[in-house]
């Protein structure tokens, strides 16, 4: 090799540092390795559910059972209002945008554990795996979101007076928080779990207690009306911003301010940088540990 080749930085592939910078999401080497990103996305699709008996066909069960036990119990029984929305297209539209949320924040949660044998063999940028959980989701989230929309249709041939308004021009704005928020807490949880490993049982329970403090299966002037000491708990938490905002673009219905709107926005980029900071960090070192 010619000395003018080894003095040329282009001509190295990689360079290999002592140290990195804080906030490290090197997009160039990413797109170097999306091919390695788009198999793994395909291989989620494709294979999560592949040898099970009803498939892809539970991407559908999920969100209309828990939808029909949320009418019963929260709405025939507690009789929480919903307002002139039925009631089982309310919890519908909330489940439908927690549920993006929360499978990007648990298929995060476990990266550096699930992967630790493939993380010690090969190299690639190991910020493939909480993007690749991220990317497949949004497939899932479009099967939902596709029953909604039958469902919302059927509603409104019945009669009922449901519209969207100017605010689903949001909704792109919407999901980047939904992904936003859940691969900065699954990073973060993720880089946790290298030491302490309980958190992943932790995690399915907290997350649990986490969807009935974010308004999903009722109206946030609900909270504010009933528990006006605990209004405060429900109504900062980002994701009843977004649970709330969701609703209020599509059946017009709930809560929406433009500084909740902001709010959230910040507090969703904040997260997702403090995760990519700690998740960046653990990578170093975290195969001693796990």
């Amino acid at each position: 090799m010619s000395e003018n080749t080894l003095t040329k930085n282009d001509d190295w592939l990689y360079e290999i540092t002592p140290k990195r910078k804080l906030v490290d999401l090197n997009f160039k080497e990413i797109w170097r390795y999306r091919d390695l990103l788009i198999l793994f996305v395909k291989r989620d699709i494709v294979t999560v559910y592949k040898q099970t008996i009803l498939g892809p066909l539970w991407y559908f069960i999920q969100p209309l059972f828990t939808s029909i036990i949320f009418t019963l119990v929260f709405n025939n029984i507690a009789s929480i209002p919903t307002g002139n929305v039925p009631s089982f297209l309310f919890n519908l539209t909330g489940i439908t945008a927690w549920n993006y949320f929360n499978q990007c924040l648990t298929g995060t949660s476990n990266t550096f554990t699930a992967n630790a044998g493939i993380f010690g063999k090969v190299y690639f940028p190991r910020v493939i795996m909480p993007l690749k959980t991220v990317i497949s989701n949004l497939f899932k989230f479009g099967i939902q979101l596709l029953i909604l929309i039958v469902f919302y249709f059927y509603f409104l041939l019945r009669g009922y007076e449901i519209s969207p308004n100017s605010n689903l021009l949001l909704f792109p704005v919407y999901v980047l928080m939904m992904a936003l928020l859940g691969l900065g807490a699954g990073m973060t949880i993720s880089a946790l779990t290298t030491k302490y490993r309980d958190l992943t049982v932790l995690v399915g329970f907290a997350t649990t207690l986490l969807m009935y403090i974010s308004a999903v299966p009722y109206p946030l002037s609900e909270v504010s009306e009933k528990m006006p000491d605990w209004a405060w708990l429900v109504k900062y938490n980002p994701l009843t911003q977004i649970i709330e905002g969701f609703r209020y673009m599509v059946l017009d219905t709930g809560t929406f301010t433009w500084p909740g709107f902001f709010y959230t926005l910040g507090v969703s980029v904040v997260l997702f940088l403090l995760g990519l900071i700690i998740f960046n960090r653990t990578e170093k070192n975290f195969i001693d540990t796990v």
